[in-house]
């Protein structure tokens, strides 16, 4: 055997032990990397769920007080569908009291002379055609809260201290 390949028998022995040594501390350098940032990512998942958790908890606290403003919302809805109703009855009373004065009278007989009857039946129908329109109005708004989901009893608060101060 000769020196040389001796020497060089001994080189590569020590260059493979380096080279695993190194790998191996890297290999721990990385599996350390790994747990500090698994630990930062367990603390942050922590954090989040803990946020969920409390969100959800306020969540189901106020669930029960959105039912009782639904229950109060359905029930005015129903108090203003019967208003309307009776608004609507009424209209239709006046239009048949109209229809039984306008046969009793024409209208177009008399447009000079001032009789009272045509006066009342004229400001009748004016307000008739008020009542129409409030009706509709009421109607549209009706259906805007039902779609939004407006807060009436926030509204009607709102209206009852303005008209105190």
């Amino acid at each position: 055997m000769s020196f040389s390949y001796l020497k060089e028998k001994f080189k590569k022995k020590p260059e493979k032990d380096e080279k695993d040594e190194i790998d191996q501390l890297e290999l721990a350098l990385s599996e350390r990397e790994v747990q500090e940032k698994s630990e930062e990512q367990k603390k942050e998942d922590e954090e989040k769920i803990t946020l969920i958790m409390n969100r959800l908890n306020e969540i189901e606290n106020d669930l029960p007080r959105i039912k009782v403003n639904i229950d109060t919302l359905k029930s005015q809805i129903q108090e203003l569908r019967e208003e309307i109703e009776k608004l609507d009855k009424t209209i239709k009373d006046v239009m048949m009291l109209y229809e039984v004065v306008s046969q009793e009278i024409n209208p177009f007989r008399d447009l000079d002379s001032e009789n009272p009857i045509v006066k009342e039946i004229h400001e009748l129908k004016q307000d008739l055609e008020e009542i129409r329109k409030e009706i509709a109005q009421i109607k549209g708004d009706l259906k805007l809260l039902a779609y939004h989901g407006v807060d009436l009893d926030r509204i009607i608060y709102e209206a009852i201290s303005e008209g105190e101060t």
